[in-house]
């Protein structure tokens, strides 16, 4: 991977996992907080440690359903579950806008050992669609569910609905009007590397 060293990219720096000298078998459990590039210039001291700090909440929340002798799907659950309620990663709360400045979630998730798997796609009121996306997998004969059929989906469980400004921040909206002069300005707006985002 060819990567900025004046950047900090945290799917790399930020990457924490832990093992148990205490099971019989040890486990280990690691998570990310996505694939984007922060650079060094902008992420302060204070900056850094919150993202460590909610990582740190995610980790520990799943590692600690695994040493409980919990799934696996239980503890990856409940770690996109705090990343997707926290403003700092690019998933839930702090996802980045659309065009419309508007936010459309996406998440899937899959079991290893059955193959099975789930995903939703554009649901715009799901407060944790990594949920929903396990609740199509085990709930539902589908793998895949997007836009209003997801939420239907979603209805039908008993869901609750937020409204989509729930996912907003100030961070992110910035960004994206500063993404949308750029496209207005270029024809060739694609290719900057300014315009790719990552995910948990």
């Amino acid at each position: 991977m060819n990567c900025n060293p004046k950047s900090l990219i945290i799917g790399l720096l930020m990457t924490l996992s832990t093992m148990s000298v205490y099971a019989k078998e040890p486990i280990a459990f690691a998570i990310h907080g996505g694939a984007g590039t922060i650079l060094k210039s902008s992420m302060t001291a204070e900056k850094e440690q919150a993202y460590k700090s909610k990582l740190t909440e995610a980790r520990d929340a799943g590692y600690a359903i695994l040493k409980n002798g919990g799934s696996s799907q239980a503890a990856v659950l409940a770690a996109i579950q705090i990343l997707e309620d926290s403003p700092l990663f690019n998933a839930g709360i702090g996802a980045v806008y659309t065009y419309n400045e508007e936010h459309e979630l996406d998440a899937s998730v899959m079991d290893g050992k059955t193959k099975n798997a789930g995903a939703v796609a554009s649901v715009k009121h799901i407060q944790n669609p990594i949920l929903l996306a396990a609740d199509v997998m085990t709930k539902s004969d589908h793998v895949f569910l997007a836009g209003s059929g997801a939420e239907d989906f979603a209805r039908e469980l008993g869901y609750e609905f937020v409204d989509n400004s729930t996912f907003n921040t100030q961070r992110r909206l910035k960004a994206v009007q500063k993404a949308k002069s750029k496209i207005n300005a270029s024809k060739n707006w694609f290719l900057n590397d300014d315009f790719r985002y990552g995910t948990v």
